[in-house]
């Protein structure tokens, strides 16, 4: 019997833990926004009585049956402080599918925005919810050193976890490689940067975009900004000042979105 070789024997084993993973969300909101997400694999609801009233209908038309716990001794084991407002939900993470057929331009010059090494959950969270409000295909963040699906995660994103798409992927610099064949432009955001975001943004007003950020403090890695097709500032109305990236990100969703909508 030949064996397989190491990678494969590895490759199959990620995927069959990942295919065991459960996510536990918490919160009214993130609960009832999952509730309502046909996408979802739903697998157990622990709820307070308070919080099954306050959830009403989306809880009926889930056809899952809740579990009522005493508000005193709620069984999901949450990290310490969370605030789960007497409604957790266990769940399988999404899946969002292939990134060529997520991002596949067409219907206009379509945005992703692309994280490198960011790794808090709440940051992650804020730049989905403006990634969805400026109506980008997805977000991308390498399966290794990013913020991973979490109930935290999905908290801070107050219910765009169910409906922006938020892609893992395996390697980040592959992955600026087959948008670019896909036809888009990569746009690494540098606070050093010589060039504005502005001046980039009337350029590729027609061009599929991809914005790129880096973890606060490292910024984009080597590897990540050699493969960006241009790199740009968030020019400051004053001397000094800076972004954290979740406002970095909202910033440059806008400013591509504007160039876009004034043609």
């Amino acid at each position: 019997m030949v064996q397989k070789p190491k990678w494969v024997v590895e490759k199959e084993r990620g995927r069959r833990a990942a295919a065991r993973e459960t996510v536990w969300l918490f919160g009214l909101h993130a609960v009832r926004d999952a509730l309502r997400n046909p996408m979802r694999e739903r697998l157990r609801l622990v709820v307070t009585k308070n919080a099954a009233d306050r959830l009403g209908e989306d809880l009926a038309a889930s056809g899952l049956e809740p579990e009522i716990a005493d508000p005193r001794r709620f069984p999901v084991p949450l990290d310490p402080g969370s605030v789960h407002q007497g409604a957790a939900l266990e769940v399988r993470p999404l899946d969002w599918g292939r990134l060529d057929d997520v991002a596949r331009p067409g219907g206009g010059a379509p945005l992703v925005v692309l994280l490198d090494r960011v790794t808090d959950p709440h940051n992650v969270g804020a730049i989905l919810r403006s990634a969805e409000v400026f109506g980008a295909r997805a977000v991308l963040a390498p399966s290794r050193h990013s913020a991973p699906e979490t109930g935290a995660l999905a908290k801070s994103a107050s219910g765009a976890l169910e409906r922006q798409p938020y892609l893992r992927v395996g390697n980040l610099g592959d992955a600026m490689e087959r948008l670019r064949d896909q036809g888009y432009v990569t746009v690494g955001l540098d606070g050093e940067a010589e060039g504005t975001l502005s001046a980039v943004a009337a350029e590729l007003r027609d061009r599929p975009t991809a914005i790129v950020l880096g973890a606060e403090g490292p910024g984009l890695r080597d590897r990540t900004r050699s493969l960006c097709d241009r790199i740009a500032r968030i020019d400051p109305a004053g001397a000094f000042g800076s972004l954290n990236v979740s406002n970095a990100a909202a910033v440059g969703l806008f400013a591509l979105r504007e160039g876009r909508e004034s043609q």
